[in-house]
């Protein structure tokens, strides 16, 4: 459970990395919207 808490935190700390990069709020939210159908589908199958 520690090793899936980890690289939980890990990606999320990579994503507020990009998001500080990507300056426009619709690419963001974009981004968003898509790695989120993408991670559910990859949870849910």
């Amino acid at each position: 459970m520690r090793r899936v808490a980890g690289y939980t935190l890990f990606w999320l700390a990579v994503g507020m990395l990009i998001s500080l990069l990507i300056q426009d709020m619709f690419w963001s939210v974009f981004l968003i919207s898509v790695l989120l159908m993408i991670g559910y589908h990859l949870f849910v199958n």
